[in-house]
């Protein structure tokens, strides 16, 4: 923990001298706050450290018939054409291949910083045709490109799908997706993305979340543990860091650096809500305040049945079909529920459960009670 929040500590604890119940409150602050510290490299990153994607087209071979069907996905058997043509073999254009082990997919990996040649990264294999599994697959050598169209590695190897499936007789069962792989270490680095470690002197870190307060507390931390004046605030989100030159001093610095313990400061209180899905999401921040909700569930069944009139066989009748149609109209419970305002999530949780409101229910009353500003939270519908 930074040592001012100890030395805090170490002086309340000397004027509380004689009196345990508050030491004891002392103790207990000082284990909460060291309970909630993280690391800088948890809270920031280092500018220009970061990933590349690459992606790539290529075939999938071995299917145990459960590969494309060649006559609806053209690219595919043209793909197969053109790479026979590279081996050696020529094939007319126009014959149609009838090929049921074959596959195309979109081959994805992630480049690390610092990747070098020769180093070897996992690949994500995914069909883009109507293949049926790609399970006991193998991708064959497929070039996987950048945002700037260089190639930076090759990828090949032997698919792992997490998944079973079988069909039969207009059956089928498949556990799990099927449609998509992983290659472990399948793609070897051809070419390296140079990475710059700072920019001279200086060093820039880039938050998470722009968040001033937390922000400031890292510059703190930094100034106090490895000098004044070593770290600066550029704006919510970036620190400029003063950092040694040379690149061995440079690494041995980052490496104490990022782990640094910062107490962030609070959360901003926020709502997430998925209304495709009707979950709600809440970090501990969020309170209410004190308010009176209302809800009941309005519920209109119609059920229509039809019924025949059979005519007595003598009577020389006709046989009618008539409907009959029954209306139930069900108001479930709005009774008037007061809500104290609530300093913790499990008290907005217990308040908001006493409604006995249903996922698709609460977005509602959330919704609400923010407008009534009852809500202290900000909502975000993703």
């Amino acid at each position: 923990m930074p040592q001012i929040i100890n030395g805090q500590a170490v002086a309340g604890l000397r004027r509380a001298a004689g009196r345990p119940g508050l030491i004891l409150a002392l103790i207990l602050a000082l284990m909460s706050a060291s309970a909630w510290a993280e690391r800088i490299k948890d809270l920031a990153s280092v500018q220009g450290v970061r990933n590349n994607q690459l992606v790539g087209y290529g075939l999938v071979f071995g299917l145990d018939g459960t590969g494309d069907q060649t006559t609806q996905t053209p690219f595919t058997q043209q793909s197969i054409i053109n790479m026979l043509a590279q081996l050696g073999t020529t094939l007319a254009t126009t014959q149609s291949l009838q090929l049921k082990n074959v596959a195309a997919v979109m081959v994805t990996a992630s480049l690390p910083p610092f990747a070098r040649i020769g180093q070897q990264i996992d690949v994500t294999v995914s069909s883009m045709g109507n293949a049926k599994s790609l399970r006991g697959g193998t991708l064959v050598m497929t070039p996987l490109k950048g945002a700037d169209g260089q190639i930076y590695a090759q990828a090949q190897g032997s698919l792992l799908v997490g998944g079973a499936g079988a069909s039969g007789a207009g059956s089928k069962v498949a556990i799990n997706h099927l449609s998509a792989g992983r290659v472990i270490g399948g793609a070897t680095v051809e070419r390296e993305v140079p990475t710059a470690l700072g920019q001279g002197p200086f060093i820039h870190y880039e938050m998470a979340t722009t968040d001033f307060g937390t922000t400031q507390r890292v510059v703190d931390v930094i100034n106090r543990e490895m000098g004044p004046g070593t770290a600066q605030a550029v704006d919510g989100r970036v620190v400029r860091v003063v950092a040694p030159e040379e690149n061995d001093r440079r690494v041995a610095f980052l490496g104490r650096l990022e782990n640094l313990d910062v107490l962030p400061a609070k959360s901003v209180a926020k709502v997430i809500i998925n209304p495709r899905t009707g979950s709600v999401v809440m970090n501990q921040t969020v309170t209410i305040e004190s308010c009176a909700v209302a809800h009941g569930n309005l519920s209109v069944v119609v059920n229509t049945e039809q019924k025949v009139s059979q005519p007595n066989p003598l009577a020389g009748g006709q046989t009618v079909t008539t409907t009959q149609s029954e209306i139930d109209i069900k108001q479930g419970g709005g009774s008037l529920l007061q809500l104290k305002a609530g300093v913790k999530l499990s008290d907005v949780v217990k308040a908001i459960n006493a409604l006995g409101a249903g996922p698709q229910d609460l977005l509602s009353i959330l919704q609400s009670m923010k407008a009534a500003g009852a809500l202290r939270a900000d909502l975000e519908i993703i």
